[in-house]
């Protein structure tokens, strides 16, 4: 005897990403390289990242900031120049592959204004505007990353990386109040400002899920997510 109820239609989940390129921004220890690697699990998207291990003058750096903050500063405006560059090529390839970073090249300006002293900051202004590309793209949108300063210092001590062992909590709060304050004037890029500090983006799918809707459903230039306890 026929049936007079419809089959039911089963629709695959779109796994498009909603963006062509979403890059990730925060302090260290915020996350952004993990979360980078995940979102391109969780749509099919080609990964673009930092590799601060590249920087011959860190260690050093960490180890005596006035000293050598101008060529550690400097070594990554040329840096993220190259990988800007890179994305741009890789969004000019037409594919369906959206692109994530766990970077935006302004970053470099953030942390060479924190560590620069008056003199040196002008010195490193005009270089890093010769050196810029002129063809970086642009997110369609920008995830900022928060947590408070000791939060991120046990994030930053449980990897253990030797050229971070002398990073402090004061360092961590500064660094802190320079991306909020970029990003509270920060309008080339949408921005979703999350609050990480009770979220567990990397091993929790229930977190996870909940950064994805506010992704997939965000409005306007600017919005923040803090996970309710």
């Amino acid at each position: 005897m026929p049936s007079n109820v419809p089959p039911v239609t089963v629709t695959a989940p779109d796994l498009r990403a909603p963006h062509r390129y979403i890059a990730i921004e925060g302090p260290i220890g915020a996350g952004k390289t993990l979360l980078a690697q995940r979102l391109a699990e969780r749509w099919p998207m080609r990964t673009l990242l930092e590799r601060p291990e590249a920087n011959p003058f860190l260690a050093r750096f960490y180890g005596d900031m006035p000293r050598y903050a101008l060529a550690t500063e400097l070594q990554f405006a040329l840096q993220r120049t190259e990988e800007g560059r890179q994305a741009a090529e890789l969004l000019a390839r037409g594919d369906a592959h959206a692109l994530v970073t766990d970077f935006i090249p302004h970053k470099s300006a953030i942390f060479a204004r924190l560590t620069l002293d008056a003199d040196e900051w002008p010195l490193y202004q005009l270089l890093a505007e010769r050196i810029a590309a002129a063809d970086a793209p642009v997110p369609d949108l920008v995830i900022h990353l928060q947590a408070s300063p000791a939060t991120l210092l046990t994030r930053v001590n449980k990897r253990a990386r030797s050229e971070e062992a002398r990073i402090s909590e004061t360092y961590l709060r500064q660094l802190s109040d320079a991306y909020d304050q970029f990003f509270y004037h920060y309008d080339d890029s949408p921005v979703l400002t999350v609050n990480t500090e009770h979220l567990n983006l990397l091993e929790s799918d229930t977190d996870f899920a909940l950064l994805i809707e506010h992704i997939e459903t965000m409005r306007g230039r600017k919005a923040s997510f803090v996970k309710a306890l």
